[in-house]
């Protein structure tokens, strides 16, 4: 079987690669300059061919002769500056590659989106696959183009393609591989203070790899599965972590009051022509939620079992007993 995996280069993407090499050839598609560190030292070949999300041409080459292919290609950005990038690459980027695995005859598509694209919502504090998606303050960018991504995906399967949608939460991994899932670990590694009052949902990237194989060897198509091994308080992760690495965990509460502090501050960098942090008034609102994205439909499915907290914390740091 020949599998064209987009994004292979990134985090989720390399373990893909690594999984996914037990069904069959593995093809990649990699920018000029993509960088390659995730994929040193592979017992498996990988057959490139360069192009972009964004080149139709590029990805009809890309993708002739393919059995599946998994789109895991994203841009990951909260700064409202990025906006069209968003756009272009998460929800036009993906209606081309529906297009050209139409034009070119490639039936089967295992899309990576995010629990973003589920949506929020200020009344429920557990959602699942059949959440709704609503109009929300608590909608970034960032989940607005994964959810029109979304909609280009089941579009395709109206069409004619085997899809399945993938939602994975924070993805655990190696600090050392510089990616902006490993963003949580460094925030204690780097002695920050401070901490949301909200949950965090997280997961192993191993076991999200995992769990994408064994979905596809289930056959499971035209399903959505949320990829979510628990929700935990911020503060709670943020000790595991320090405890760990023998180093302070973060102890100074985030209040309501910041979300003032956070626009008043972003309005002071722009107006500096500095580009906008994370720090702003939703990125504090979401973070102060109380949220979980249920597993239940997946481990109906499969009864997996996921890495523990602390396991997955010390191979991610190398504090592996």
């Amino acid at each position: 079987m020949n599998i064209l995996i987009t994004g292979i280069t990134g985090l989720y993407g390399s373990f893909l690669a690594r999984e996914f090499s037990k069904l069959g050839k593995i093809h990649g598609l990699k920018r000029k300059d993509s960088k390659l560190d995730l994929l040193e030292s592979l017992d498996f070949e990988i057959h490139w061919h360069e192009g972009d999300v964004r080149d139709m041409e590029s990805l009809l080459s890309a993708i002739r002769g393919m059995d599946l292919v998994i789109h895991a290609a994203g841009m990951v950005s909260l700064h409202p500056g990025e906006k069209e990038g968003l756009y272009a690459i998460n929800t036009q980027g993906t209606a081309h590659l529906v297009n050209a695995m139409l034009l070119e005859g490639v039936g089967r598509l295992l899309h990576v989106s995010s629990v973003a694209a589920i949506g929020r919502s200020q009344e429920l504090n557990v959602l699942d696959e059949n959440f709704k998606w609503v109009e929300s303050p608590l909608n970034t960018d960032y989940a607005i183009s994964k959810y029109w991504g979304e909609l280009e995906v089941w579009r395709g399967q109206q069409e004619g393609l085997e899809v399945m949608v993938l939602n994975p939460s924070i993805l655990i991994g190696k600090v050392d591989h510089h990616r902006s899932s490993t963003a949580i670990l460094e925030y204690v590694i780097n002695r920050n203070k401070f901490y949301p009052k909200g949950d965090l949902n997280y997961i192993d990237v191993r076991d999200a790899a995992r769990l994408a194989r064994l979905l596809v060897e289930k056959e499971a198509w035209g399903e959505r599965f949320i990829l979510n091994k628990e929700s935990i308080a911020y503060r709670d992760f943020f000790v595991k972590v320090a405890e760990i690495l023998s180093l302070s965990a973060p102890f100074i509460p985030i209040s309501r009051k910041w979300a003032g502090f956070a626009s008043f501050f972003n309005r002071m960098l722009k107006a500096l022509g500095i580009r906008k942090s994370l720090l702003n008034s939703q990125t504090i609102r979401i973070a102060q939620q109380k949220i979980f994205f249920t597993n239940e439909k997946v481990q109906e499915l499969l009864d997996f079992r996921y890495h523990s907290l602390e396991d997955s914390i010390r191979w991610a740091t190398k504090k592996e007993k």
